[in-house]
């Protein structure tokens, strides 16, 4: 275990990872496993069978009272009042100038909401809907209170069925509902992160050790594993999902992320519904594109783009592809150069390797329905 840096938390289940072999890094103001067993074997681990994660150090924020639909209409892009009780949306919190202030899922609970943000904005989230908060709404950030679990992979069902009576089948895709698994009341979805089949489970941090070792006897029938971040970064980026920090910013537009179809523009007014309608109405100058490497080669953030002999753009993401067995990409480059089959150079430690534009997601066998 590395020495505890000052400002760094654990989350509820430290132990667990520790005890798993977890090779524990500091991310987003946590002590994070970024792999166990090795960053491929979990990857597949989960494209074939089932893992399990700690996404403890994620946000979560509970808005409640008379005017809260109308709050987060104003603060979301999505169309918030288009969500049943049980419904989870994907959504974006945008600044006045069309810049992305962070990624989020906004749940439908009877009576209230619940947003879960990203680890490393948590704070600046709370701010931002602070500031913006009206009179009629309570907002309350309920993420020291809160561990989440996720379980994910074509056998997560399997997994969840074991620990729940409730009728998983009766559970669609980013769908909620409180019930009690191993025993116990808790909220879980249906949504994930990885383009499988998963479940995430809400419970205090006192429960999240009692959870999570019910999980992994549920699962051992299926080999289950504990998954770290670098699994987690790897299947992501398989799906194209965006990584806040990385392919989305404050300086980016949701039009030329690809984010378009989270903005609800129909909606009414929200915080950068001008810049972002005139992007789409003009036409994004950049987008962002997913590319493959036609050698054997790895790109990595920040390396250049070139077409030829200009530079078109940087890396944002880039990884060895344990799907594909190849090197995978994003990276914003010029409209022009974003449509699929274009050719481009990566500069990956001094040397340019070419690689093409091609469709995403990469990975087009994920079990999630």
């Amino acid at each position: 275990m590395p020495q505890i840096e000052e400002g760094v938390k654990k989350t509820p289940l430290s132990t667990v990872h520790e005890e798993a072999g977890g090779k524990m890094v500091p991310f987003a103001g946590f002590y994070m496993p970024v792999a166990y067993r090795g960053i491929t074997e979990e990857h597949r681990k989960v494209r074939s069978s089932v893992g399990v994660f700690d996404l403890s150090h994620m946000g979560e924020f509970r808005i409640t009272g008379s005017r809260a639909l109308d709050f987060l209409q104003k603060m979301t892009t999505n169309d918030v009042a288009k969500l049943a009780v049980g419904d989870v949306q994907y959504s974006l919190m945008c600044h006045p100038e069309g810049g992305i202030v962070d990624d989020l899922l906004v749940y439908r609970l009877p009576g209230e909401y619940l947003l879960v943000v990203n680890a490393a904005n948590i704070e600046k989230d709370f701010d931002w809907l602070s500031s913006h908060k009206p009179e009629g709404v309570a907002l309350t950030d309920e993420s020291d209170q809160t561990a989440l679990i996720a379980i994910q992979g074509p056998r997560s069902e399997a997994v969840v069925a074991k620990l729940t009576d409730f009728d998983l089948s009766k559970l669609g895709y980013y769908k909620a509902v409180r019930a009690k698994v191993s025993g116990q009341e808790i909220l879980f979805s249906r949504t994930g992160y990885t383009g499988e089949d998963g479940f995430e489970l809400y419970m205090p941090p006192e429960k999240a050790e009692f959870f999570w070792r019910k999980i992994m006897e549920a699962g051992r029938q299926f080999d289950i594993e504990p998954i770290g971040l670098g699994a987690r970064d790897t299947l992501r980026l398989e799906m194209k999902y965006m990584l806040y920090g990385n392919d989305i910013d404050a300086a980016t537009n949701p039009i030329e992320a690809g984010l378009g179809w989270v903005v609800k523009l129909n909606k009414g007014n929200f915080i950068g519904r001008g810049p972002i309608e005139k992007m789409k109405t003009e036409g994004p100058k950049r987008k962002l594109a997913a590319f493959e490497m036609l050698e054997k080669s790895i790109p990595r953030k920040g390396c250049l783009i070139y077409t030829a002999t200009q530079k078109a753009g940087e890396v944002t993401s880039g990884t060895f592809s344990p799907s594909l067995e190849k090197g995978v990409g994003l990276g914003y480059v010029p409209s022009i150069l974003s449509a699929v089959g274009t050719k481009l150079e990566i500069d990956i430690r001094g040397k340019k390797s070419p690689a093409a534009v091609v469709p995403a997601p990469f990975y087009q066998k994920g079990s999630h329905k």
